[in-house]
């Protein structure tokens, strides 16, 4: 039975509802952090759960060789069309063993962790992460600040885009944030109904997941300007960690 993600992040409602994330802020917080990381001219990249490869794509202006791996069809179809001999794209589950001690640097951007229901999977997609970067390589992981997340969290919103209207509930339990997102459309004869889920992984946890997989995080920003982390007050949580030798 397929989960939550394979269907949702599949569908074209979900590209309908996120439409609006601000591509130029993306698009700077990339060059940002590579400046920051100044990674050698030839180095091999990895984005994982790339989606439709915004973020591989503003990689590849750097001339690096870049990989991009998700779990979702319809979003490696659509990245396929940029493929060039330094940018690829495969369709891939993040929690199964990709290449080994192959990349200088691995992403994982924009809160696209934390999906799955128990830590075994989450560590799991950890280990295919660290184990795909070869010795001293960077982890580059940028996430929801779950403490700013609980203290702001809004229950009810509705988002209406063209014909489409997203009815979303929010709450939180003791190992998720829990979003229930119901879609009407007149091209649809009934509603939809998905269900997003979030882990509330704080970033203690962060770090003792991280060194169960030979990770030591070396860096912690709290926004895409890389300014200092404030475990109440900053919106994300971006992490540097290092593969040990």
């Amino acid at each position: 039975m397929a989960q939550w993600f394979e269907n949702w992040f599949d569908s074209p409602y979900y590209h309908k509802l996120y439409f609006d994330r601000d591509e130029t802020e993306a698009a700077a917080f990339i060059h940002k952090i590579i400046d920051y990381v100044k990674p050698l001219p030839n180095a091999y990249m990895l984005d994982v759960a790339c989606g439709k490869g915004r973020h591989a794509l503003t990689m590849a202006q750097h001339n690096y060789t870049i990989t991009g791996i998700d779990i979702s069809p319809s979003s490696i179809a659509y990245a396929k069309q940029f493929e060039t001999e330094k940018l690829e794209f495969f369709e891939h589950d993040m929690r199964l063993t990709f290449r080994i001690n192959y990349y200088d640097i691995a992403f994982n951007l924009f809160t696209s962790f934390g999906y799955f229901n128990t830590l075994r999977e989450h560590q799991a997609a950890l280990r295919t992460i660290a184990q795909s970067l070869k010795p001293n390589g960077l982890f580059v992981m940028d996430y929801l600040n779950a403490n700013y997340v609980q203290q702001h969290l809004q229950a009810n919103e509705i988002k209406v885009i063209d014909d489409t209207t997203f009815t979303l509930n929010k709450h939180q339990t003791n190992l998720h944030f829990i979003k229930h997102i119901k879609i009407e459309d007149a091209a649809l004869p009934t509603a939809l109904d998905y269900t997003e889920q979030v882990a509330t992984f704080t970033l203690p946890q962060f770090e003792t997941m991280f060194a169960k997989q030979g990770l030591v995080i070396e860096q912690v920003f709290g926004n895409y300007n890389l300014n200092a982390y404030d475990s109440s007050n900053s919106k994300r949580l971006v992490m540097i960690a290092r593969k040990k030798g």
